[in-house]
């Protein structure tokens, strides 16, 4: 298990190496995003060498923030990651690195304690804010790159300041960044939140259109397979934002959408309104999260995946399967 050290400690252990790999999850948010190119940024800022990681691509969207980004070259020497509560979400191009992340800084509760040392704050509302509290307590300077990514990471992890993760901490946090470098927030938000593409918005249509909702109403699922990512010219790392959709249907408390990653191999996103923690439901098939937004893996065609999950969603809610 790792070693939980402090903001002060973690700050001093990242001044007193270099040549870093930082590791973020495979289908990257915005949260992933931020914390990983915004630290990446800030340890340049110092004299470092920093490289960010994923096995996937990052999704256009976030063109404003890898376009000030270019990889350097060295030998790496040290592993960290940000926003990762599992090497298994890493995914198949840095599963090599599983087993030798030296630094994890994570905001999840279930994170499985696969690093050395581990700063970890689940009361955060993002990995952004996690970042930004280790540099704070080290006295590392902040450049508006970095600014940009982490306030990305937070408006993006608090839906924009409305979910239940947003604190009086992270609208501080948000403030003093915009207050001291003037960020163009009108211009992220609307790149982050509104702006879609004609595709995005007639798949989405799709996807509404599909939508079913079980157990008394209370839950709805969404389910997306690579037939529909072909039909709409949809890239897979283009989807992200889906999730929030079945939430949007009155009377529902479990929101579930269903990516196909893979033939017969399907990436689970699952949200909650009020009562019901996901994550404990996510951790039943190997994933896990937060209370109000978790994920998984599950291996079956859409059918199959949907009924396992209701499966294991119905007596939470106090009802039979058959309710289904």
């Amino acid at each position: 298990m790792s070693e939980s050290i402090t903001l002060k400690a973690a700050a001093e252990y990242l001044q007193s190496h270099d040549n870093y790999y930082i590791l973020i999850h495979q289908s990257p948010d915005g949260d992933a995003i931020g914390s990983g190119y915004g630290l990446c940024f800030a340890l340049r800022l110092i004299g470092k060498k920093a490289n960010v990681m994923c096995s996937d691509p990052i999704p256009e969207k976030y063109d404003f923030i890898t376009s000030r980004y270019e990889p350097q070259r060295f030998t790496h020497s040290v592993t960290i990651s940000t926003d990762l509560a599992d090497t298994r979400l890493l995914g198949k191009a840095l599963s090599g690195y599983s087993d030798y992340i030296e630094l994890a800084i994570d905001h999840h509760k279930s994170n499985t304690g696969f690093a050395d040392k581990l700063v970890l704050d689940s009361s955060a509302s993002s990995a952004c804010e996690v970042v930004y509290e280790i540099l704070t307590a080290g006295n590392m300077q902040v450049s508006l790159d970095t600014a940009i990514c982490l306030y990305t990471g937070i408006a993006t992890d608090t839906g924009c300041f409305k979910y239940e993760c947003t604190t009086p901490r992270c609208h501080v946090i948000a403030s003093k960044l915009m207050e001291q470098y003037n960020l163009p927030i009108g211009r992220i938000n609307r790149t982050l939140f509104d702006i879609k593409s004609m595709e995005r918005l007639k798949f989405e249509t799709k996807i509404i259109s599909n939508m079913q909702v079980y157990l008394d109403g209370k839950c709805a699922v969404a389910a997306i397979t690579l037939a529909d990512l072909e039909r709409y010219d949809v890239k897979p790392e283009d989807t992200e934002g889906v999730a929030s959709l079945p939430m949007q249907i009155k009377g529902v408390e479990v929101g579930i959408t269903l990516k196909e990653r893979e033939e017969n191999k399907f990436k689970v996103s699952m949200r909650s309104a009020e009562f019901i923690d996901v994550s404990e439901i996510c951790a039943k098939f190997g994933g896990g999260g937060h209370t109000r937004a978790a994920g998984c893996f599950i291996e079956g065609d859409a059918d199959q995946v949907r009924m396992k999950i209701l499966a294991a969603i119905a007596p939470i809610m106090g009802m039979d399967l058959w309710m289904v």
